[in-house]
């Protein structure tokens, strides 16, 4: 019987699967659950790490970011000046009877086009033409009301400082980013990623992992000059080709540089970005078909954003977002710099100094010497290279030199008008992030990669995400053959590759696990082995079995699982 590649898989098939085979499953059940939380069991924490490891192969090795480590509690602070605090909400409607609280543009999902674009009059009003009801006792909805969507805490006892749990890992960032500057030497373009958790208190969470309120990011955050918005390696890739949903225009297939020529991407970086994007998902297992990159409509365009794109992909639960493309603008360090008072700008060289009328610092290093001594000269081209929008020349100015606060008098300064030659001018970098919604890519890639025969089930993961990568087998558990079994687990374990040892049942039941939980190979020891020092591997996809000598597995099993070896090239 051919096997069934499903366009579209019942979620449900996929749940099962989870929960039975150790991906992922409901949290606190023993307790009803908590809606929104899920964790992940021991197949999936595998497989969760995999994922990371690619997309940290991909961002910090071949594009060259650095990572960062930041706490998930934040001051109230930095979400007034991100803009959550106003602006991060959803609409939600209750029900008159049994008080259960619903999304409302979920409910409009059905009959209206797009109904997470719209606004809080117009979802009332579609609910009110459409008669929509509670979908648990039919009882009459309240209207829509915004609801913020942040978890509030406090730091420290007794009416401590107000908080935030994170909703994004972006921020730190954004308000690191003369640290982060200066560790690039003060140059641009660089990017810098972070991995963790965000919290969202959804309205009403469902769809399994899709759509929780404990969940997985894996964020970018690539700083460039407004006026030069390139990337290296832009050339490279401009001819490949993405499927795209622009805004008010038909679906298409278009290169790189066809898109940003024609205005549909707005620049090379936000376009290489969602090049980089394709090529991971395809990387994890997903279905190059069931994927597309969708442009956000102006009303439902984020707060911080220029535009944005999001990659979609084709799963049970319809087209899903698993990541979204951002051009950010300088939205967010213009922000935090309005208010917090920080220097979070860059300064950027003129190929060439040019003469131009400026207000400008000009230092007395009569007075800097005596005060500062070996560090005058560094303060000294600080000040001048200083905005001077603002500054008052009878007050001190506070530099931060090094990650150590100068006050310099004002005695040791001036501030003029005078024509000079201008080196540089300072200018608030702009942002392309690349957010990847790392659970929702977790389920879809579950969801590409089932496959039936009947009711032989293999989950056709890619050996770089696959959770488990050999299993290994005694044909039958006596006679010796479990002792070389384990021995040749070990010694694989201790090259650093997760191996599943199985000597319970018919070897084609072991295969049968082992299809289920998406490994790609698994060695078996028979009689033959205590002749010949051979043991059988077999491919998962293709059901072939070659025979490898056991002085020769540790190198061929090494291949195999960094992808640098075919299966048909063994032997």
């Amino acid at each position: 019987m051919k096997p069934c590649y499903r366009d579209t898989m019942d979620p449900n098939i996929v749940l099962g699967l989870a929960k039975r085979r150790g991906f992922f499953f409901p949290s606190f059940e023993i307790y009803g659950g908590m809606a929104g939380m899920y964790d992940y069991g021991p197949l999936g924490s595998a497989m969760k790490n995999n994922i990371e490891s690619l997309w940290r192969k991909n961002y910090v090795l071949h594009e060259g970011l650095s990572e960062i480590f930041s706490p998930i509690i934040s001051p109230e602070e930095v979400f007034r000046a991100s803009g959550h605090l106003a602006e991060f909400s959803d609409f939600s409607v209750q029900c008159q009877k049994c008080k259960q609280a619903f999304r409302a543009d979920h409910l409009l999902e059905e009959v209206v086009d797009n109904p997470d674009s719209m606004s809080q009059k117009e979802l009332g009003e579609a609910m009110v033409s459409n008669d929509i009801k509670c979908p648990s006792c039919k009882g009459e909805l309240s209207e829509p009301v915004a609801v913020n969507l942040m978890f509030k805490t406090t730091v420290g006892p007794l009416g401590g400082r107000d908080g935030y749990m994170r909703p994004e890992t972006a921020q730190a960032m954004f308000f690191n980013f003369h640290l982060l500057h200066r560790f690039y030497r003060e140059k641009l373009p660089f990017g810098i990623v972070q991995l963790g958790k965000g919290f969202r208190n959804e309205i009403s969470p469902r769809q399994g992992i899709t759509r929780l309120r404990e969940f997985n990011m894996m964020e970018a955050e690539v700083f460039f000059d407004p006026e030069n918005k390139v990337w290296p390696g832009f050339a490279e890739v401009a001819d490949l080709k993405l499927r795209l949903l622009p805004d008010g225009l038909e679906e298409q297939e278009l290169s790189l540089k066809d898109a940003v020529s024609k205005g549909i991407i707005a620049n090379e970086p936000l376009a290489y970005f969602m090049h980089v994007t394709k090529k991971i998902l395809l990387a994890a297992g997903l279905d190059d078909k069931r994927l597309r990159f969708r442009q956000h409509l102006k009303t439902e365009m984020a707060h911080y954003a220029e535009d944005c794109w999001d990659c979609e992909a084709l799963t049970g639960y319809g087209w899903l977002e698993l990541v979204g493309v951002a051009d950010r603008g300088c939205y967010d360090l213009q922000s935090h710099i309005d208010h917090s008072d920080a220097e979070l700008t860059a300064f950027i060289r003129f190929p060439e100094p040019i003469e131009m009328e400026a207000t400008v610092i000009v230092p007395n290093l009569s007075a800097l010497g005596p005060l500062f001594k070996g560090k005058a000269g560094a303060i000294a081209t600080r000040l001048g290279e200083m905005p001077c929008d603002g500054l008052d020349a009878t007050m001190p100015i506070v530099l931060d030199m090094d990650g150590e606060e100068v006050t310099v008098p004002a005695n040791c300064f001036t501030i003029s008008q005078e024509i000079k030659k201008v080196s540089g001018k300072r200018i608030v970098p702009h942002v392309i992030e690349p957010s990847y919604g790392l659970d929702r890519i977790f389920y879809t890639v579950m969801d590409h990669n089932y496959k039936e025969d009947g009711e032989y089930v293999t989950l056709g993961l890619p050996i770089a995400i696959a959770p488990i990568k050999f299993g290994v087998f005694p044909l039958m558990t006596k006679d010796g053959l479990d002792d070389i079994a384990s021995e040749v687990d070990k010694k694989l374990r201790q090259k650093g590759l997760l191996t599943y040892y199985d000597g319970s049942g018919t070897i084609g039941r072991r295969y049968a696990r082992m299809d289920e939980a998406g490994t790609p190979f698994c060695i078996t020891v028979d009689y033959e082995s205590k002749e010949d020092d051979c043991v059988t591997i077999r491919d998962r996809d293709t059901k072939d079995q070659k025979r490898v000598k056991m002085d020769d597995l540790d190198k061929v099993a090494i291949s195999l699982a960094d992808s640098s070896l075919t299966f048909e090239a063994i032997g």
